[in-house]
């Protein structure tokens, strides 16, 4: 199998897992929660992305990684972590859901921008050795959560909750009593 073809794969694999991951378990917990509460575990995990500093780690990866790959992915994850964590210590103040804006843009920016830099760089995926994973495993989960603060940014209101929720599942529960009552039976009794 061609290296590139296989690296690809891997991205694709782990987008599509973690795409599933998200939509079963972490969006039903985070849709109902006021906004900047569900940003918060968003938040947390992307203070990790000093992982990115791996790039720049002789024996981590290989010394012909090319640089004008290593050092924007490195540094822009490092500024990505320090952005999730000054949002997350200002989160309750006004200037906090700016910072969230800021952090989510730039930390969206920097994970498509290693994924150009990596292609005009003729990057070879065995260049990344051990640090492989970050762009197989982590950077997908990382985009997806981008994705999901996106949409908690717009969906949500500044002042509370996001009652969408509420609504579709008041539907969905009257539409159950509908095919109940519709069968001749409304709630066990009949």
């Amino acid at each position: 199998m061609i290296p590139k073809f296989g690296f690809f794969i891997s991205i694709a694999c782990s987008l599509i897992a973690w795409g599933m991951v998200t939509r079963r378990y972490i969006w039903p917990r985070l849709r109902g929660l006021r906004q900047l509460e569900a940003l918060r575990p968003i938040l947390v995990v992307h203070t990790f992305r000093f992982l990115g500093l791996a790039f720049l780690v002789p024996g981590v990866v290989s010394s012909d990684l090319p640089l004008s790959f290593a050092q924007p992915a490195a540094y822009g994850d490092l500024t990505a972590a320090t952005l999730a964590l000054l949002t997350l210590m200002s989160l309750r103040t006004r200037g906090g859901l700016v910072l969230a804006w800021l952090f989510n843009i730039w930390g969206s920016f920097d994970l498509l921008n290693a994924f150009y830099r990596a292609g005009s760089a003729n990057l070879i995926p065995g260049q990344l050795g051990a640090a492989y994973f970050i762009p197989t495993f982590v950077v997908p989960m990382l985009l997806i959560t981008h994705v999901v603060a996106f949409r908690i940014l717009l969906r949500h209101r500044h002042s509370g909750r996001d009652e969408s929720w509420v609504v579709a599942e008041a539907l969905d529960t009257h539409a159950d009593d509908l095919r109940r009552s519709a069968r001749g039976s409304t709630f066990g009794v009949r």
